[in-house]
């Protein structure tokens, strides 16, 4: 961005774990010269909020209310927010600052339920409204590397599982950590579902904790996915085959593999073990922070009034296959007499 341009001012909505690091992100491109200004906090925890505004340098409210209220009185400008609140706050929060002509950065999943999501859609194709989904996975480097060497891809092996924290609970595995991997496939076989079989349980929490997903496209493509949050370990990785090509991605180490079926290839010494007949490389990735790309692409979007690189749009259609597979699990629990309440240790 050109510092010639007039400063954006944003809101960071929730200063949770997630709303810290939205917080971190805009005070560093505010230090750094951007052209943006951190305008307010929104925080409902009271012990929470009395640090705040020392912390961050800007006005904290308890309420969305009253945030909107100093804004039309004139006391504080607001062209764009980051809405960090749980999922099930996500319609409440964001709705109305569409209204009120306010672009918006709402984290995954876009809202609780399709219906809630499709009214943000209409809110803000109304009021003309930037509205971005913080899919974060679509901005890591690996991804964004990858994107060039797709070339339909038929099969996929999704991992994502992580050690249990207390943290989102309001929603299940499949949005809280599944989500990222489903709008990643959508986003890669552009294709519409045809079948899908599901299977997950309830472990530490009251809601599902683990999952398995398997997926058939109308292109024929079929993907696996895999998510925990019990899990003693910490994967997030992505794997696939295309015409005659294996690609590996490792989210956490923004790290790529392509291996080619190349009849004329031989072993080289840099790759010990890989047989004849097969190619390995490792495209070169430009590590950096997915928020900070996120933000970065958000802060353009209001500026040029692009399309978000992920869309309300998109964000619905992995909302609605979420959902759609929570569905199939519950019919799978119900089919073999799982009772929704009960626990697993493992």
């Amino acid at each position: 961005m050109s510092e010639t341009h007039s400063p954006i001012s944003v809101a960071v909505v929730g200063a949770g774990v997630f709303g810290r690091n939205h917080l971190r992100v805009y005070r560093d491109l505010q230090q750094r010269g951007h052209p943006i200004r951190l305008a307010a906090v929104v925080e409902t925890d009271t012990a929470r909020a009395s640090a705040l505004a020392e912390e961050w340098n800007a006005p904290v409210y308890l309420s969305l209310d009253a945030c909107l209220d100093a804004r039309e009185r004139g006391e504080i400008t607001l062209d764009a927010a980051s809405v960090c609140v749980p999922t099930s706050a996500h319609h409440g929060i964001a709705a109305p600052m569409l209204a009120a002509g306010i672009d918006v950065l709402v984290e995954k999943p876009i809202a609780a339920d399709t219906a809630q999501a499709a009214d943000l859609l209409a809110l803000a194709e109304k009021y003309k409204r930037i509205l971005a989904v913080g899919h974060l996975e679509r901005f890591n480097p690996a991804v964004s590397t990858i994107q060039s060497w797709l070339n339909r891809p038929m099969f996929f092996e999704a991992h994502r599982l992580s050690i249990f924290t207390p943290r989102a609970l309001d929603v299940d595995v499949v949005l809280d950590l599944m989500i990222h991997d489903l709008d990643i496939v959508l986003s890669f076989v552009q294709s519409p579902v045809r079948d899908l079989h599901a299977v997950g349980l309830p472990i530490l929490s009251s809601k599902v904790d683990i999952a398995n997903v398997r997926i058939e496209f109308e292109s024929g493509c079929v993907a696996n996915f895999t998510a925990s949050r019990v899990s003693t370990e910490r994967v997030r990785k992505l794997r696939f085959f295309q015409p005659h090509q294996y690609i590996s991605i490792d989210y956490a180490r923004q790290d790529l593999i392509v291996i080619d079926v190349d009849p004329k290839s031989i072993p080289t010494p840099a790759f010990p073990g890989l047989p004849p007949g097969l190619a390995l490389r490792k495209p070169a990735v430009h590590s950096g922070e997915p928020l900070l790309l996120e933000i970065e692409s958000f802060l353009d979007c209001v500026r040029t009034r692009d399309t978000p690189r992920v869309s309300g749009h998109e964000g619905l259609a992995a909302l609605a296959l979420a959902l759609e597979i929570n569905a199939a699990i519950a019919t799978h629990a119900r089919r073999a007499g799982l009772d929704a309440s009960s626990r697993v240790t493992a």
